[in-house]
């Protein structure tokens, strides 16, 4: 099953590679859509945290790992702040402030193709309230869609909302200072040891990562009212038996949670069509997560009023 989120919580660390190395938490903060996990799928080095155009994708505290020899940097995505319509936009809310107040460094982030606006200074505002003593980056993202007169006006913009320790300009899809804002977030951090093995680039349950790329995969081409009604589960997956001189597979069975009968029918498509599109979307990325084909099995149910709902919230893993 998915498992609801949560703030970052160190595990027991492991032995330090050496005297001068760093580690510890940050996040990236910004209303909607701004890219902030698409950049941190381009700072891990890997897909993550899954990426719409429709605001409000994210919905989970997503943790993304950067280790380095002198350095261990722990990215958590957080979802979009929005004056919240529903109870689980409040809980989505409350979630973002406690990671706030965990983290070590915030890069608060700003699309340099949109204006500053009064959810940008709402956001400067309270992270000065709940985290005044964390280091802040200033990181004016997709650049790639600006002129560069445009990015530097919004660099000057964005250095007069509040201070930072640093201000930088960065392009995820395009890789344009990825390294640069890893490095700034890097010399933020306080010395320590590292808090996961090497190879590790994420704590999520796989399970976790299934559900979001399904949910990715369902979100795209739809029309503006549903994304924010769909919430998927996986509800049991496990390896098959293999047969002899096949290879291995892995099988999914992962439920599609929708408000309104209407929605559901935009879900299923005619004669189920849709449905078997976002299976097929969804399906390499699940299988490059799990190492193995995957006979992905998908439903579609309605629980109605689910955001609003506080047993329902707690069943698709919203405590």
């Amino acid at each position: 099953m998915t498992t609801g989120p949560e703030s970052p919580a160190p595990r027991q660390p492991l032995p330090p590679p050496g005297p001068e190395h760093r580690s510890g938490f940050a996040c990236f903060v910004g209303r909607p859509n701004v890219g902030k996990s698409t950049l941190l799928n381009a700072v891990v080095g890997s897909k993550i945290a899954i990426t719409s155009d429709k605001p409000q994708t994210t919905r989970r505290a997503i943790r993304g790992i950067v280790t380095r020899p002198d350095a261990q940097l722990v990215i958590v995505d957080t979802p979009g702040m929005h004056k919240p319509r529903t109870l689980l936009g409040e809980r989505l809310g409350d979630l973002i402030r406690s990671v706030w107040s965990d983290v070590d460094v915030v890069g608060f982030c700003v699309p340099a193709d949109e204006p500053i606006g009064p959810g940008d200074r709402r956001i400067a505002a309270d992270l000065t309230k709940e985290a005044p003593r964390s280091p802040v980056v200033g990181i004016v993202t997709k650049t790639d869609r600006a002129r560069p007169e445009q990015v530097a006006a919004q660099l000057q913009a964005l250095a007069q909302l509040r201070e930072f320790a640093h201000v930088v300009p960065v392009s995820a899809t395009a890789g344009t200072q990825v390294d640069v804002v890893t490095d700034l977030l890097i010399d933020c951090l306080p010395p320590g040891p590292r808090f996961y093995p090497d190879a590790e680039l994420t704590d999520e349950p796989v399970e976790t990562l299934i559900a979001e790329l399904v949910r990715e995969a369902a979100l795209d081409g739809v029309r503006e009212e549903l994304p924010h009604s769909v919430a998927v589960v996986v509800d049991e997956m496990g390896p098959r038996e293999r047969e002899p001189g096949r290879p291995p597979l892995t099988d999914v069975y992962a439920t599609i949670f929708v408000e309104r009968d209407s929605q559901k029918a935009i879900i299923l498509g005619s004669k189920g069509s849709r449905l078997s599109r976002i299976g097929t979307r969804a399906r390499p990325g699940i299988e490059a997560l799990v190492g193995t084909k995957v006979y992905l099995d998908l439903h579609v149910t309605v629980a109605k009023e689910w955001q609003r709902d506080p047993k329902q919230l707690r069943r698709l893993g919203f405590d």
